[in-house]
């Protein structure tokens, strides 16, 4: 039996060496030890408390609201999507947006045939992202998109930087600068998508207005249709789009337009420096056009050239080239002028060709761009050397032919203005004296001669409802009997008014109705004297029927108007000459007595060096209103002026300062003319009637009564001879 207190024996001993390699007694080698496996790791112990309930449902919220986020964003990238496929589908071929005016355009032609101004919406044709320089492409890049090419059609960081720079400068975050990419430019100008409908829309003006507004939900819709676009359509597409439909001032739509209207170049011959002036214009194209503010244009065209310089479009050395050479305007560019002739044509005509045209149209006028300029040059000359600093008088001038054709018109003194009012053919004014010609026309074709009298005197008549009128001569002074034309040429007002009642008011009213007076006459004796009213233009073509022998003038500017691209015209000329008013001898003796206006009487200060002139001074009631109105043998020249308030002038008649600018004018415009007599004829003084051969007579008798007259004696004879007595 063995003993349990005994411990058992070691079966093998201890490994106090390793075994050296080749030993016969090597041991077995030992067995590589096993991996310990990992411990697991033991759960966290959950927080007790209030701590982990409110950790736990922290947890919870968290987790539903990140689901809910991304099934939000999920849900929403596909409505966003499903709008997006919906709109590009409705988006028409590239080719039909390209020209989206609601209006067309009206060239206007002077009598040479040449540009002279434009209105309504002018559209030069449609230009590529390839057909364009390739300056104006990377000019309207780097200014209004450097990141086109690289975004979906909306720039986050764009709308960020626009958001911040607007709020730090005191703005609301949508007011300012837009952080709008090209492609929502366009798609503002597109008015996402919306047509012009007249039926729905006052006027266009309200449904530009509309498309321009910058709330959040308009915001949110030229987003989507921006992305809409990007998938309809390729990026030079779009920058086509934009580049066609992009106002640029000076009633330029598109850059073909533009380039025309400024440079007369195509938009694909444009230099760096005529491009970035073009450009520039898509931030403020009114303010900045260069017609209206060339220096401030060509500042913001060099801050274009250094940003196509920074985004490595422009060498150094070009942009510094091109800061120091700005563009300028061509010549034909700074030739357009005309403003007041052209809105008159405009407003002649019929609306549906000029106002309210949806086609291109090209209207041939009578405009002389010499006699314009001269007559802008005369009248800018007048108010720099006589009119006083500060003044706000106006002015008005029409040149004309004698049939009536209108080769000048100056509405005011911003001589080349449009859009203004024009005092040539709005102005409603008194006429004044120079209504006087026609009270004479009227005597002369009734028979009455330039050398008959009338007597000036104090003169009254009872005027039924008024009582007594008692006309006055300017000068307060009366000159007895005086011939027709002496009163005529001094203006005066007694024998006016006493002829106007001889030949009969009616007479008067209708001889100024036909020769082109249109507005109502006051039939009161002082009509005579020029009490109605009448336009510069009426009054002009009235006195170019007195030149041309006596024939009615409608007063046109419109030659001819045709469709751009046609060649028959829609429509020719709406005046001319109409029918005789005057025998042809009283025109020529009217004539006669208006030159003598000019050379002796009221109108001195129009008389023309080299050549006859005629003409009629006039000054309404109380010096509001200053005219002359005369010709020669080739032109006819109205000049008005006033204030648009009828404020009186002072120390001004028709005799001055309008008859000086008249002489201006008429200088300026008859040089190279050759001089050509008036057409008037000189009354011919009626011969006394022959006188017998005297008779012998005897000798009178001497009466008895020493004191006694021949007429006394004579009497006596016949009381004699009837009652018996004498011898």
């Amino acid at each position: 039996m063995s003993d349990s207190r005994r411990r058992p024996s070691r079966l093998v001993a201890d490994r106090r060496y390793p075994a050296k390699d080749g030993g016969a007694g090597k041991a077995a080698a030992k067995p590589a030890p096993r991996k310990k496996k990992p411990a697991a790791k033991k759960p966290a112990r959950p927080r007790k408390g209030i701590v982990g309930f409110v950790l736990g449902i922290f947890d919870t919220l968290l987790r539903m609201i990140v689901r809910t986020v991304v099934f939000a964003t999920l849900v929403a990238c596909l409505i966003v999507g499903g709008i997006v496929l919906v709109m590009q589908s409705d988006m028409p071929p590239f080719e039909q947006m390209v020209d989206g005016r609601a209006k067309g355009s009206v060239t206007l032609l002077d009598n040479r045939g040449d540009i002279f101004a434009l209105r309504g919406d002018q559209f030069g044709g449609v230009v590529t992202a390839d057909s364009v320089s390739v300056h104006l492409k990377n000019a309207v890049v780097a200014t209004e998109d450097k990141r086109f090419y690289r975004h979906f059609g909306v720039s986050p960081r764009g709308i960020a930087g626009a958001i911040r720079i607007n709020m730090s400068e005191g703005r609301s975050p949508l007011s300012g600068h837009g952080g709008s990419t090209i492609t929502q430019q366009t798609a503002k100008l597109l008015c996402i998508g919306v047509p012009y409908d007249p039926t729905e829309w006052k006027n266009e003006a309200e449904y530009i207005d509309d498309c321009r507004r910058s709330s959040l939900a308009r915001k949110a819709k030229e987003a989507l249709y921006a992305i809409a676009m990007e998938v309809k359509y390729s990026k030079d597409e779009i920058l086509s789009i934009y580049m066609n439909r992009a106002y640029m001032g000076g009633g330029a739509y598109g850059a073909e337009a533009a380039a025309q209207r400024y440079f007369s170049k195509p938009a694909s011959a444009l230099n760096p420096a005529e491009a970035a002036m073009l450009a520039g214009l898509l931030t403020a194209p009114s303010t900045l056009a260069p017609t209206s503010n060339l220096k401030r244009s060509q500042d913001r065209a060099a801050t274009v050239l250094r940003l196509m310089n920074d985004q490595g479009y422009l060498s150094d050395e070009d942009t510094a080239y091109y800061q120091e050479h700005p563009a300028v305007l061509s010549d034909e560019a700074q030739n357009l002028g005309g403003g007041y002739f052209a809105d008159w044509v405009m407003q002649s005509g019929p609306e549906f060709f000029t106002k309210d045209t949806t086609e291109d149209v090209v209207i041939e006028t009578t405009l002389d761009q010499r006699i314009q300029q001269a007559t802008a040059d005369a009248v800018n000359k007048l108010f720099r050397e006589k009119i006083k600093e500060g003044s706000k008088a106006q002015v008005a001038v029409v040149v004309m032919d004698a049939d009536g054709a209108v080769r000048a018109m100056v509405g005011g003194r911003d001589t080349d203005a449009s859009g203004l009012f024009n005092r040539a053919s709005q102005a409603v004014r008194q006429t004044g004296s120079a209504f006087k010609p026609f009270v004479y026309a009227t005597a002369l074709e009734l028979g009455y001669s330039p050398l008959d009298t009338v007597v000036d005197e104090p003169y009254c008549l009872n005027i039924p409802g008024s009582g007594e009128w008692c006309p006055d001569n300017y000068t307060r002074k009366h000159y007895g009997r005086v011939t027709l034309t002496e009163a005529l040429k001094r203006s005066l007002n007694v024998p006016a008014v006493k002829v106007s009642e001889s030949v009969g008011r009616d007479l008067v009213i209708r001889v100024a109705h036909d020769f082109g007076i249109v507005r109502d006459l006051h039939d009161t004796p002082a009509m005579a004297l020029g009490t109605s009213e009448a336009t510069l233009i009426e009054m002009t073509g009235a006195y170019a029927g007195i030149l041309n022998g006596g024939s009615s003038v409608k007063p046109y500017g419109l030659r001819q108007l045709r469709i751009k691209g046609d060649d028959e015209p829609l429509m020719g000329t709406g005046g001319g000459m109409g029918e005789r008013v005057i025998q042809e001898s009283a025109a020529r003796q009217l004539t006669w007595m208006m030159e003598k206006v000019v050379t002796e009487g009221s109108g001195a200060r129009a008389r023309l060096p080299d050549r006859e002139a005629a003409g009629k001074t006039g000054t309404s009631q109380e010096a509001r209103d200053a005219w002359f109105i005369g010709f020669t043998a080739d032109y006819v020249t109205g000049v008005w002026m006033g204030y648009d308030d009828n404020t009186p002038l002072t120390g001004v008649t028709g005799g001055g300062l309008p008859a000086e600018l008249w002489n201006e004018v008429m200088v300026r415009v008859n040089e190279g003319v050759p001089v050509k007599p008036l057409p008037m004829i000189a009354p011919v003084a009626p011969e006394p009637p022959p006188q017998p051969d005297p008779v012998p007579q005897p000798a009178p008798q001497q009466p008895r009564n020493g004191g006694a007259r021949v007429g006394d004696t004579l009497l006596d004879q016949v009381l004699r001879d009837i009652f018996g007595g004498g011898n």
